[in-house]
């Protein structure tokens, strides 16, 4: 069995008409997980309420009082924006908090069994920096859980992989001072948000960036999973690995030109469980409904 943390809640973020961000990507995956034949092997777990669950302790440790309450406000007076590509509706603010929610039941649930959980939440989280939320980002889901998880007596390394098509510039740089805190990420480049150069290594040497160029397929993905990302995370020992998983590296996917296929997550996430079953699988990026769904079905199948 498998821990896939869900609530319907997380549908009410409402990005309007047309958004590629939009709640049909959680609805469409979880028809295809509930029709699968593995189905059954799925253990759907609702995250902790928000009212039973102070979040914001938590999300202080690497957002400013001013983004979050900037944030909570604008959802307060009717929504907005935070850019031309990241809105707030009425209820972001407090579905924002029950995502995070969801990604630190999903810390407690893979270092209390062991083995893989994966978070079906929105909206995804790792292009917000501490001051400011964009590219569909409100809060940076994976760090924060990364944070939350090294408060744990047991754990001292958090590995963060990011497969997203884009790179997760929140994330690293919000966890790139932090050495007991490793980021690698692959990502189209050049592309939205325009970072990720493979110079860049952190003040600890902590950050793999691995651009990709426009085109690439699962061979160049292959190579840079057996040449670099493995030894980059095995070398680091983690006592627990996030996964910021984003499906836009799809063939299909209209946002970005990386041709991957649904079956090639699953091999990645083979390649993840080869350095532990200590796997944190939170949903980024992914915007065709289809291979999104197989996709995210690909990466359940390899963890069962």
């Amino acid at each position: 069995m498998i821990p896939v943390i869900y609530s319907e809640e997380f549908l009410k973020h409402d990005t309007g008409s047309f958004h590629p961000e939009c709640p049909q990507r959680l609805t469409a995956i979880v028809k295809t997980l509930k029709e699968s034949t593995m189905a059954k092997s799925i253990n759907w777990q609702l995250p902790t309420d928000i009212n039973h669950r102070n979040v914001l302790p938590f999300i202080e440790k690497v957002h400013t009082p001013d983004y979050i309450n900037g944030v909570k406000n604008i959802a307060s007076n009717g929504g907005g924006r935070l850019d031309s590509d990241t809105p707030v509706s009425p209820l972001s603010y407090e579905i924002a908090l029950l995502a995070v929610s969801a990604w630190l039941d999903g810390v407690d649930e893979v270092l209390n069994t062991s083995n893989p959980a994966f978070v079906l939440a929105r909206p995804p989280g790792h292009h917000a920096i501490s001051e400011r939320g964009m590219g569909f980002c409100l809060f940076s889901n994976a760090a924060i859980a990364a944070y939350y998880a090294l408060e744990k007596s047991d754990i001292n390394k958090v590995a963060i992989l990011d497969w997203d098509v884009h790179h997760g510039n929140g994330t690293e740089s919000i966890i790139q001072s932090n050495a007991n805190i490793r980021y690698c990420s692959t990502h189209q480049y050049p592309c939205y948000p325009g970072t990720g150069e493979a110079s860049y290594g952190g003040k600890w040497e902590n950050i793999l960036n691995i651009p990709m160029i426009p085109g690439s397929s699962f061979n160049e993905y292959k190579v840079a999973f057996e040449s670099k990302i493995i030894p980059f995370l095995e070398g680091f020992q983690p006592d627990l690995l996030i996964v910021s998983a984003g499906y836009d590296g799809n063939r299909d996917d209209p946002l970005a030109d990386i041709n991957l296929l649904p079956q090639d997550y699953g091999v990645f996430t083979d390649y993840c469980l080869g350095i532990t079953r200590k796997i944190l699988f939170g949903l980024e990026g992914g915007y065709d409904l289809q291979s999104l769904s197989d996709s995210v079905l690909a990466t359940i199948a390899s963890c069962l």
